[in-house]
């Protein structure tokens, strides 16, 4: 064969898949649980095997994981909250639907977290778990002796500097949020200051991906020593934990979204579930808010009978701000893991993971690999140890199908309310009960799919002057910034 005719063989040949990181966390959550099932039956406690491989090689290196994860976790969270927030203190993005879905959104939140809260304390997923033999972990002050009065007293820090050293979360939250607000205010008055806070927290979504290269490595070593200690006692509590958290998705989904549904639109929660389903199977397979928002976008819009106006913006802020899946995951999984670890959680720190889970809602939904850096951060605020943090990254992928769906139907259920409310709601569509899926043509062929901006902005929005870092709630509006190197 000539070369030319390898050189075109070569060509036309189809470049080989490369497995997803997805994938790599699975393999190393098995390998880990089978290689620490082994290690619990054939390696004796205090043998040479157990020193320099159990409690060696894979405790050091499950401990470099572990801190790589907190060291990310208080710039992430204050750089990103500080751009969420003034993203949403323009006054284009506070006009008579953003307020009112925001507040909703932030409701519905609230209520994730407490009812997996609730789930979770009822079901004990957690108990047979006992994960203080394998990591000593002392229940900090926050967990234990703080009162309700003394939690919502120190939200308010009296030394930033402070606060964010000893990893005082409420705090950093709080004062990153009026840092946000007053940014996004002042706008080209403070623009270098907004320019450093954009340029950051890329370069921290940067390091996430850095740091999630490395995760199954982390999971595997922090795995395999786990269940080396615990052996086959450790496979039940972690079903339970995915059943506790799907059953408390079922309650979101069955019990808030269709009761705010009939409350606020009069309309018929099945019709609206049959209507929906095609989305929330796409949001199910694809794990992704952002890659629903077009077919949910024209669903509502040919569908349900929302008008467009209203859904271009309130489904995008949804991706955004709405994280009704994740909170339940990381209110059932704070439960979880204080049960394994044999730590009672006072209302105070219940209290605690609420606000938490809500306030950061606000700013660090939708950036990468994130999940997991905000599990670590709602742990520390309640003073959990963040070893727990691996098991549930090992199961996240299966919980995060789940969640993802309970999400994408929150942001449609919401704005389904808003367009109700304010009279742009077509019940007639939504009375035909053609159950058929928005077809791709039909997302292809939308007016305005492939704009910037949302249609009809200024036809529903209050007026003011855009800010810099606030425009439209995309927190890097400046034309000079250089965009981080790919991946």
């Amino acid at each position: 064969m000539s070369d030319t005719a390898q050189s075109e063989e070569a060509e036309t040949r189809e470049p080989k898949k490369s497995v997803g990181l997805t994938t790599w966390i699975f393999v190393s959550l098995a390998a880990g649980i089978i290689a620490g099932i082994v290690c619990s039956v054939v390696v004796p406690d205090g043998s040479t095997a157990d020193v320099y491989l159990i409690e060696g090689a894979f405790y050091v290196v499950g401990q470099w994981f572990i801190r790589l994860m907190q060291m990310l976790v208080v710039p992430l969270v204050f750089c990103s909250i500080v751009c969420g927030a003034a993203s949403m203190s323009d006054p284009k993005m506070l006009g008579k639907v953003g307020v009112g879905a925001i507040l909703m959104y932030l409701c519905t939140t609230a209520l994730a977290v407490i009812i997996a809260l609730g789930l979770a304390s009822l079901l004990r997923p957690g108990v047979g778990l006992d994960m203080a033999s394998v990591v000593s972990a002392q229940p900090s002050v926050t967990t234990t002796d703080q009162t309700m009065a003394d939690m919502l007293v120190n939200i308010i820090p009296t030394n930033v500097i402070a606060a964010m050293n000893n990893g005082a979360m409420l705090q950093i939250i709080f004062f990153a949020l009026i840092l946000g607000f007053i940014l996004g205010r002042l706008g080209k008055k403070v623009a270098t200051v907004n320019r450093f806070f954009t340029q950051f927290n890329a370069i921290m979504m940067y390091m996430i991906g850095i740091i999630l290269k490395v995760a199954p490595i982390g999971i595997f070593c922090l795995i395999a020593r786990t269940f080396a200690n615990l052996g086959l006692t450790g496979i039940l509590p972690m079903i339970k934990f995915i059943g506790t958290v799907y059953l408390g998705l079922l309650v979101q989904l069955l019990v808030v979204y269709m009761v705010l549904l009939v409350l606020f639109t009069r309309l018929n929660p099945l019709q609206f579930l049959r209507k929906m389903l095609p989305v929330m199977l796409f949001a199910f397979s694809t794990s992704s808010s952002n890659a629903s928002i077009p077919m949910n976008m024209e669903t509502l819009a040919k569908k349900v009978g929302v008008d467009p106006k209203v859904a271009s913006f309130t489904i995008p802020l949804g991706a955004t701000i709405n994280m009704d899946g994740t909170a339940i995951m990381q209110g059932a999984a704070v439960v979880f893991i204080a049960q394994a670890f044999g730590i009672e959680l006072v209302p105070a720190a219940l209290a605690t993971v609420v606000l938490t889970a809500v306030t950061a809602s606000i700013g660090t939904a939708g950036v990468p690999g994130v999940g997991t850096i905000m599990l670590a951060m709602v742990f520390e605020s309640v003073g959990l140890p963040a070893e727990g943090v691996a098991m549930i990254m090992g199961i996240d992928r299966l919980i995060d199908m789940g969640r993802t769906a309970i999400n994408v139907t929150g942001d449609a259920v919401v704005t389904t309310c808003m367009a109700r409310l304010n009279g742009m709601l077509d019940v007639e569509v939504f009375n035909n009960h053609d159950y058929a899926a928005v077809s791709e043509a039909d997302l292809l062929d939308a007016p305005g799919s492939g704009a910037a901006e949302p249609a009809g902005y200024d036809d529903f929005t209050a007026h003011g002057d855009p800010t810099e870092i606030g425009e439209a709630g995309d927190p890097d509006k400046f034309a000079d910034i250089e965009e981080p190197l790919a991946k």
